[in-house]
């Protein structure tokens, strides 16, 4: 009840500090503009700059689960496994970002609703492609046409979190799978000499020793990962670049309470902004991340942190 109250006195205060936005046909200068920034729309639009971070912060491990298995799965002596692991990777790759976005994340909604078709409706008797349409039972459907909006909103947020680790995991598994070959052979056969089980000097002695061979790469594809995020769009969700375009554009008084011009350029200003502070603190972080992991190891930045020392 206390936390009721205090909420309810907080948005008190914030209508009364905006209450002559009430009318904005009467206002002019800042005051126009301090209302039209804080508008719902404007909001939802902050919000979905966070929607852009969570993706990121979602896919990066995913992506990385997904490399780890393709680049371990491509080094296997079974040859269907490594034929598989090594498929994946050129597949994927193979196919430019924005078709495989546009295909992969049709067919895995078909590929959901059409196993819970066969669970949940064993007893349909129509034929579930009827020619352009896709058609399953209603409790077959994802999500279903009665869940409210936040739930359509998870699910397409969830297969598009599932396309981008896929994606880029394909290329993650391309730079691990080199890093782990460039590990120094002697290195491995020191540790098997002591009595250490393949397995074993996998963990203890490759792993540890790849990430500064897999870094670099890693870091550029970060880099992409973080341009790739405009393809939310494609995939229907309100991110920023949707809220861009929709926000941006000319709107009249017929329309809207805040009349204004073709403003998209400074929209999309606004998101090469974001982009280039958000770029270049990676880039610090990055760096700072080699020089650890370059410290001490046989490599051209470990060899220069030397003879700086």
């Amino acid at each position: 009840m206390r936390a009721a109250r205090q909420r309810g006195a907080r948005d008190r205060e914030i209508r009364d500090i905006f209450s002559f936005c009430s009318d904005p046909a009467t206002l002019d200068g800042i005051a126009w503009y301090l209302c039209y920034l804080t508008t719902g729309k404007h909001m939802a639009f902050y919000v979905s700059f966070g929607t852009v971070l969570l993706l990121l912060a979602i896919t990066a491990p995913a992506a990385m689960a997904f490399g780890f298995g393709g680049a371990m799965a491509a080094r296997s002596r079974i040859p269907p496994v490594s034929w598989l692991g090594k498929g994946y990777i050129a597949i994927v790759r193979g196919v430019p970002d924005i078709a495989f976005f546009l295909f992969f994340v049709i067919a895995l909604d078909q590929a959901f609703e059409w196993t819970r078709h066969q669970v949940l409706c064993p007893d349909w008797d129509q034929p579930v492609r009827q020619g352009n349409d896709f058609v399953v039972c209603d409790a077959a459907k994802l999500p279903l046409g009665n869940a409210p909006q936040w739930v359509h909103e998870l699910y397409g947020f969830g297969v598009a979190v599932l396309t981008f680790a896929i994606v880029f995991g394909a290329f993650a598994a391309n730079v691990l799978y080199g890093a782990m070959r460039a590990v120094p052979r002697a290195q491995i056969e020191t540790a098997e000499a002591y009595g250490l089980t393949r397995r074993q000097a996998f963990r203890r002695i490759v792993v540890p020793q790849m990430w500064v061979y897999a870094l670099p790469g890693l870091s550029n594809l970060w880099m992409v990962l973080i341009k790739a995020t405009p393809l939310l769009f494609l995939l229907g969700i309100e991110d920023i670049v949707f809220w861009a375009r929709e926000l941006g554009g000319a709107k009249t008084p017929r329309f809207t309470d805040y009349p204004h011009g073709d403003w998209r350029v400074w929209y999309f200003l606004a998101l090469l902004v974001f982009y280039l502070v958000f770029t270049r603190v990676s880039e610090i972080v990055l760096d700072r991340v080699m020089a650890r992991l370059s410290r001490g190891q046989a490599t051209a930045a470990g060899e220069a942190q030397r003879k700086a020392a």
